[in-house]
């Protein structure tokens, strides 16, 4: 590679009638005998060469004339520009083809014929290169930042927890077996019994980001069979102050998105709005608002997408926090409250009619978790390192995961989850 970039497309306004060197690929080509348009684009945004027949340099005016997605370097003067949307146009003194293309383009990328998203998503190498696509993916990478960064500054430590598991993290058989020597071993559904493993051991409070695995053969919108996890565990802590913590966490998130990804907002098309009040209804009252509103249900079942589509409605809150679950249908180590063991103090938060958050108080009683354990139809034997570790003086502690794909969706207004997933994985895709 000769010519070596200078500068990205975004910045070349600062360097009117300045040498450049931008790289990139053809976007779209205009050719009118004397004169050729042609677009560049790379990742910050989209800049106009125009190549004149009779004043440009004779080996630039025709190699520029290339199919579109041909990667290039482009050598010229910033002018401005009454035409090019940007304002400005490169005049170019040299060009080079850093490399043809040798298969059709699978689809068109300006957006003016539409494409599948499964024929998008099995060339995805080429679907990101579209900035609607690519902004998706910027304001995810903002999100698990201001995850992290506002944890950090909480005085939260990120640990690394193992992908590699012997048991059931949640219970139930929707893991993913792997070869593991001459043992049995699985990929982890939740980083949740390690995240507990370390506030025992104390480090107090805690965070990861991090992928796990369900084996749900399942075919919805909302679902994927990998995905990326926020999870924070506190040590000392109730399920109050659990929920408030992962309140301020979930406001500070989309705030953060709100101020520094607006460019990408307006690709999208999404008006996203800040969240100010997050208010917390039992599941018990929820239960009666859907059954006031002819919603079949009954106390004790779990919400289905229906039913969270209909309190979306009856409530009418941007997010709001569902707390005082059953005991029976959340995870076996959830805390059951003393006065009404029917009852724990799990909890979920609800953003845009999709819950996006899930989390408890656990139980730190091993005796009581090895009743829940049985009550679940699971064999103690397969938790027993688990276990023996709130024999050995395990505080009370809360945590909560955050499912990032499901607040980039939401955030982002996308329609199906795995437009929010860089290499989606599911039931029928494992490639690219």
């Amino acid at each position: 590679m000769k010519l070596k970039r200078t500068d990205y497309i975004v910045d070349i306004g600062k360097k009117e009638n300045k040498e450049v060197v931008i790289v990139g690929w053809i976007n779209e080509l205009r050719d009118i005998g004397k004169i050729r348009f042609v677009q560049i684009r790379d990742k910050t945004g989209i800049a106009q060469v125009v190549a004149k027949k009779e004043t440009s340099p004779k080996e630039v005016f025709e190699k520029i004339d290339n199919p579109k997605e041909t990667v290039v370097a482009i050598k010229g003067i910033v002018r401005k520009s009454t035409i090019a949307k940007s304002g400005y146009e490169i005049e170019p003194l040299e060009i080079e083809i850093l490399n043809s293309l040798s298969a059709k383009v699978p689809f068109e990328l300006t957006g003016k014929v539409p494409a599948e998203l499964d024929t998008r998503l099995d060339y995805r190498y080429v679907d990101i290169r579209r900035h609607n696509v690519y902004a998706i993916f910027k304001i995810k990478s903002r999100i698990i930042n201001a995850f992290r960064q506002f944890l950090l500054n909480k005085g939260f430590d990120e640990i690394q927890p193992p992908v590699l598991v012997a048991a059931a993290t949640e219970g139930g058989a929707e893991l993913f077996e792997v070869k593991y020597f001459e043992k049995e071993a699985y990929l982890a559904q939740s980083p949740q019994l390690y995240k507990q493993l370390a506030v025992i051991g104390g480090m107090d409070k805690v965070f990861i980001t991090m992928p796990v695995f369900r084996a749900e053969k399942h075919n919805t919108l909302e679902h994927l069979n990998e995905i990326i996890q926020m999870d924070c565990e506190i040590g000392f802590c109730d399920e109050k102050e659990a929920i408030e913590l992962l309140k301020e966490t979930f406001k500070h998130i989309v705030k953060e998105v709100k101020n520094n990804c607006k460019k990408e907002l307006d690709l999208l098309g999404t008006e996203l709005k800040t969240v100010e009040e997050i208010p917390s209804y039992s599941y018990s009252q929820l239960v009666e608002k859907l059954q006031e509103h002819d919603a079949k249900i009954e106390w004790g079942q779990d919400f289905d997408r229906e039913h969270e589509k209909k309190l979306n409605q009856i409530l009418k809150k941007e997010a709001y926090v569902i707390t005082k679950w059953p005991t029976k249908i959340r995870a076996f180590y959830s805390m059951p409250e003393e006065e009404n063991p029917e009852i724990c103090k799990a909890y979920d938060l609800v953003y845009k009619g999709l819950e996006i958050s899930s989390g408890a108080q656990r139980i730190h009683q091993p005796e009581l978790l090895i009743g829940q354990l049985k009550k679940r139809g699971q064999n103690p034997e397969n938790f027993k390192f688990y276990i023996d570790a709130f024999r050995v003086g395990a505080p009370p502690h809360a945590g909560w995961s955050i499912g990032l794909e499901r607040i980039t969706m939401k955030i982002c207004d996308l329609k199906n989850i795995r437009e929010a997933a860089l290499f989606p994985r599911g039931r029928n895709r494992r490639t690219p």
